[in-house]
């Protein structure tokens, strides 16, 4: 019998629109420590550490910032074929980008999903060298994996359904507003074993607030602060280090020089225990967004990075959320 549904292995990699190339590249290669595997005209393709595959992050050139398309890779090209059927018959709009569209990717199913985004799903990329043990060509923070996306949209209890019931994504931990509603106002979602491949927050959307880039040991955390900062970006750094409650991740958040989002974290937990039970944080918790630290500024809630229409060109317009939470740098 056929599979009904298609199995995502992963987060596999995320798109950045940069408007300068090369000065994009210095920040996410000589100062974070990601490696260039690739170039063309208009994009550069950067792997980490543990990357068996051509690349996890690609910048491209465009007239602003924001991200281009998040894309996950499933398990088969059979599973495409799943996907495009069961998107087909929810009448999403959908295109395939063919072998050679993008370096190093194979044929490539592109949706707009239920809640506006450009979503990408690949079977093939191309193998590339393992750099886990070529410790003399580690630099930076040495980024170990792209490990996350953290998306906004203005209704998250449903993003929560279409990740869980339609795509078959398994719950960490939420965050759950009061009765008589007890609406979802943030879900962390996964496919691999750790906390999340992505996140689905109450917010203006659709929009991304940051990628996730897992580092190996805390000190990285603090090894690319100083690297930051000696380069004359210690105003990118926007927020701790500090631990976050939920993922129990040691963490910094730094803004590349075009005010995309990269958090640099590590210390999060397995999730592969099936009967592993969600763990439910409420709303007004403050110990959900900082278990220790500085409270987060302003700008880390109310700014984001928008999001490409179906074309890859424009980006999309945003709607206010549903629900209002109560900000953490609110006392």
């Amino acid at each position: 019998m056929a599979a009904t549904k298609a199995n995502i292995v992963r987060l596999g990699h995320i798109e950045f629109r940069v408007t300068d190339l090369e000065r994009a590249r210095d920040f996410y290669v000589d100062l974070l420590g990601l490696h260039e595997t690739e170039r063309d005209a208009d994009r550069i393709y950067l792997r980490a550490i543990e990357d068996r595959e051509h690349h996890c992050i690609a910048l491209r050139k465009a007239p602003s910032a924001g991200v281009g398309a998040l894309a996950f890779k499933v398990a088969s090209p059979d599973d495409l074929d799943i996907l495009e059927r069961r998107f087909g018959a929810l009448d999403l709009p959908m295109k395939w980008l063919q072998r050679g569209e993008r370096l190093g990717l194979g044929p490539t199913l592109r949706i707009r999903d239920p809640l506006g985004f450009p979503i990408e799903f690949y079977a093939e990329m191309a193998p590339v060298e393992w750099l886990l043990q070529k410790s003399h060509l580690h630099r930076g923070a040495a980024p170990t994996r792209l490990d996350h996306v953290n998306v906004l949209t203005p209704d998250a209890q449903k993003g929560y359904a279409w990740y869980t019931e339609e795509l078959g994504f398994k719950c960490a931990e939420y965050t759950e507003g009061d009765p008589p509603e007890n609406r979802i106002w943030a879900s962390w979602l996964y496919r691999k074993s750790t906390v999340h491949d992505i996140a689905v927050m109450t917010g203006p959307g659709p929009a991304a607030h940051h990628a996730g880039l897992a580092l190996g040991e805390p000190m990285n955390v603090i090894r690319a602060c100083d690297m930051l900062a000696s380069a004359g970006y210690a105003d990118s750094i926007e927020r701790g280090p500090a631990r976050h409650g939920i993922s129990n991740a040691f963490f910094v958040y730094v803004r590349d020089p075009d005010g995309n989002r990269v958090e640099l974290y590590t210390g999060d937990y397995l999730t592969s225990d099936p009967e592993m039970k969600p763990i439910r944080w409420h709303l007004n918790d403050k110990r959900r967004q900082t278990l220790w630290g500085a409270p987060p500024p302003r700008r880390w809630f109310e700014e984001y990075m928008g999001v490409e229409g179906m074309d890859g060109t424009d980006l999309l317009p945003v709607s206010a959320p549903l629900l209002q939470a109560i900000p953490d740098y609110i006392d």
